[in-house]
């Protein structure tokens, strides 16, 4: 809500009739609730239809049912903790139990009264008896389903409001409460009014009304239109003007493609790059041309090229004098990126610095010297990259792979390593879906490479029941027998991390029987084990001298193996869509033909189902990102910004990407136009924007 001094929305929840000091701490606790405003923020998730009464004959498990009748029957049952009230409901049709364990002595004085009750509530099924436990109970003097208002909203709750009945009812008539005690002018529009009237939207405060107790149907859609459209444009708004901010940052200008660039492009590249690749170089080159900081994000699937384009990226840096770095999440993937790309720049003679947390202290001391001096150009590491004691001669270009595995405080600190930011390439191999892209990271710049380079060969995908485990294992060994390497990978879940571990450990047993070690050698690699343990066993994968590796989903990210071409995934029916596409990536990485096999098990429910077919179908990762955001929704979508999800009250990012996609252009126009807001008819949208938490966005406005 728009706010002023005088506003009663800022009123605190606690001076509302009907909640006081005890029930606002509650409600501040459990809902986030601590003025007018913010219960006005909470909007309800369904509406229920008062006039529509079921007879109890009528009534099945599972429903939400209202019934009208009296309760010809109560008893208290237990004592303290254990008690609770039963009593028996009737209507002409029949009866069923209702069942109360909190609140007794209030419901016990309310059905004394011997009246007519509405009831609502969830019908369960219990010892072959309807029942519904703590159901909403309602005195009605004459039944006149007429007055019943046809749109009741419905709030989330929790146990600890219903215990103190501030659910269901009793919660309506707070939010009732809270109209009847403010002024329309208190909730101000924030959109210009030249928006209302371009897309046919309701006022504000209409909105605010309607969405709580709206007047019809029509009034309902037109309020649902209208805040999400509000919700969506207030979030573009924000992020396209931080891409506007970021446009005005100072950088440092590339000025030259030179002798660096030039003699590795022509005489040491190991392939031709892609159509997709040359044209992320060059929007790359036309970023760093500028004298503003480059902000890009550079998305391309597993096995794309995206690390010979980093290395390109950093010689340019190089060819005008600046230094280079890249910043991978873990030191095997820092490691892999070190070795390869020391390996790519040999007939060049220059030398590539390596700085992790096991760097031993003599040779930190000598790696930070020479990056200060600025004899190491171009260096690799992990977050330690970014640790005050690391001092740059002239950093330019910082290049963070896997970036949504950093923190944002984390990404930011490469901002201070030198006079102004230096420029900034983020990575990542998993594909972000259309509508994230417009909002998680819709203030950057974003490249994408979806060709894959000449020579690789699609990974043949099957989905195959544990019936088959033998059949599998048999092709495994034919696989190995022809000089090939494998995955087999084990999930692990958070909540039953314990069993998971308990199963990786009886796979690997059952792996050895299958492949005893007299002529097979496997190797098992998983969280737990020490950080030496865990890259001794990597290592003999990578180098060849072990034929199967089992392992969690440790190895998701940075195992480069190209002579690896089975990928086994265990239970595959456990893992997301990313995760599972991620893991198959880790084949295909050579000349030969690759397989990745899903394993699961006969019970696999929809969503399961839905995912496999996808993963034995659809080989793009965009394609795949697209399902997965629409099988879990944004807030589980790996690869989110840790800054925080969307938030989003009202809007769905898959549902309403039309609106989502107008309201992106709305903001542009607007800011194209009003860059700082200075408008009058943008003084109420800037004044809101200004009073949110992320102030520093905004800071720029004067």
């Amino acid at each position: 809500m728009l706010l002023n001094s005088k506003n009663s929305l800022l009123t605190p929840i606690e001076y509302l009739k009907g909640v006081g000091p005890q029930k606002g701490e509650l409600l501040k606790k459990e809902l986030n609730i601590h003025t007018f405003g913010d219960m006005l923020s909470v909007y309800p998730f369904r509406y229920l239809d008062r006039r529509n009464i079921v007879k109890v004959k009528n009534i099945q498990e599972g429903e939400w049912v209202q019934l009208i009748g009296k309760i010809t029957h109560s008893e208290v049952i237990g004592v303290q903790r254990a008690k609770r009230l039963n009593a028996i409901f009737k209507d002409e049709t029949g009866g069923l139990n209702l069942v109360w364990f909190q609140g007794i002595s209030w419901i016990e004085k309310l059905i004394e009264q011997n009246s007519t009750f509405l009831i609502y509530g969830k019908v369960t099924l219990f010892n072959k008896f309807y029942n519904i436990t703590h159901p909403e109970i309602e005195v009605i003097q004459q039944v006149d389903l007429e007055q019943l208002p046809s749109f009741l909203p419905v709030y989330s709750s929790t146990e600890k409001l219903k215990a103190r009945y501030l659910s269901g009812r009793a919660y309506v008539k707070l939010v009732s409460q809270v109209f009847l005690s403010i002024r329309n002018v208190d909730i101000r529009d924030v959109l210009p009014i030249s928006i209302l009237n371009k897309f046919q939207l309701i006022d504000r405060f209409k909105a605010i009304k309607n969405i709580h107790f709206p007047e019809n149907e029509e009034m309902l859609n037109k309020a649902i239109k209208r805040l999400k459209f509000e919700e969506l444009f207030l979030h573009q708004i924000t992020i396209c003007k931080l891409k506007l901010n970021h446009k005005k940052t100072k950088g440092y200008i590339f000025k030259q493609v030179g002798h660096l660039f030039n003699t590795f492009y022509k005489n040491n590249l190991p392939f031709e790059l892609t159509n997709d690749q040359k044209k992320v170089l060059r929007e790359i080159r036309q970023d760093t041309l500028t004298s503003y900081q480059m902000n890009r994000l550079l998305q391309g699937d597993v096995g794309s090229g995206k690390t010979i384009v980093a290395l390109l990226s950093m010689l340019l840096a190089l060819d005008n004098g600046f230094q280079a770095c890249l910043m991978a999440p873990t030191e095997i993937l820092a490691q892999q990126h070190f070795d390869g790309i020391k390996k790519l720049l040999l007939p060049l003679d220059l030398e590539v610095g390596f700085l992790t947390g096991k760097t031993k202290a003599k040779e930190r001391r000598e790696i930070l010297k020479k990056l200060e001096e600025g004899s190491i150009k171009i260096i690799i590491g992990t977050h330690s990259l970014i640790e005050d004691k690391v001092v740059f001669q002239n950093l330019g270009l910082s290049i963070i792979d896997e970036q949504h595995r950093f923190g944002v405080a984390q990404r930011a600190k490469l901002w201070n390593k030198n006079t102004y930011p230096p420029h900034i390439l983020v990575m990542t191999a998993t594909p972000i879906p259309r509508t994230l892209a417009m909002t998680s990271y819709g203030d950057l710049e974003i490249s994408v490479i979806e060709e894959l380079p000449p020579g690789r060969k699609p990974i043949q995908t099957i989905h195959r029941s544990e019936m088959y485990r033998a059949k599998i294992m048999d092709f495994l060994k034919t696989e190995i027998a022809s000089g090939r390497q494998a995955y087999i990978v084990y999930p692990l879940i958070e909540e039953s991390e314990k069993l998971d571990y308990e199963n990786l450990y009886s796979g690997y047993e059952q792996v050895k029987q299958f492949f005893p070690s007299h002529t097979y050698n496997i190797v098992m690699v998983h969280g737990k084990q020490s950080q030496e343990e865990r890259e001794q066993n990597m290592q003999q994968f990578i180098k060849g001298d072990a034929h199967i590796m089992v392992a969690t989903t440790v190895i998701e990210v940075g195992v480069n193996v190209p002579n690896a071409s089975v990928m086994i995934i265990e239970s595959a029916e456990r893992f997301g869509l990313a995760q599972l596409h991620q893991l198959r990536g880790r084949v295909g990485r050579g000349a030969e033909k690759s397989y990745c096999v899903l394993l699961t098990g006969f019970k696999i429910s929809a969503i399961g189902k839905e995912r496999i077919r996808t993963m034995v179908e659809e080989s793009s990762g965009f394609v795949i990102s697209e399902k997965d955001l629409e099988l879990r929704g944004p807030g589980d979508i790996d690869g989110l910004r840790q800054s925080g999800d969307l938030d989003l009250k009202i809007a769905d990012i898959v549902k309403d990407v039309d609106i989502m996609t107008m309201t992106r252009n709305v903001a542009i126009d607007i800011l194209q136009n009003d860059p700082d807001l200075n408008l009058e008819e943008h003084q109420y949208l800037k004044a809101y924007l200004l009073s949110q938490k992320d102030k520093e966005i905004w800071s720029r406005i004067s």
